[in-house]
């Protein structure tokens, strides 16, 4: 059986991009690449448990200290420009290295 908790059976986790503990909480964190049928992404899991949101950090609309981005839903996670800079690095890298266009269509409605 498998380390991680809830993935998603199209999912193959893979590497560790990112970890660190939650200060409130002392959750571990991890964000980790993640090979999905059409791409590599890159997901969040705390506790080893898999946190559903999008493929790829998003911007806070109003950073406050050194958080400028966040992964996942309930709870959103706060990054740093610099462990962004490295999941994106990360990401686009080995999706390149496979010749992958990445698609990031989280939160938008399918156009059939």
């Amino acid at each position: 059986m498998s380390e991680f908790i809830d993935v998603p059976k199209d999912m193959e986790v893979q590497d560790l991009i990112v970890e660190k503990l939650l200060q409130r909480t002392g959750a571990e964190i991890e964000v980790r690449i993640v090979k999905r049928p059409r791409q590599y992404e890159a997901a969040l899991f705390m506790n080893k448990k898999y946190l559903p949101g999008p493929p790829l950090p998003r911007p806070i609309e109003t950073p406050s200290g050194e958080t400028t981005h966040w992964m996942g839903v309930r709870p959103k996670i706060g990054l740093t420009a610099e462990e962004v800079d490295k999941i994106l690095y990360e990401v686009n890298g080995i999706n390149a290295l496979y010749r992958i266009t990445m698609k990031d269509t989280w939160g938008q409605e399918p156009d059939y």
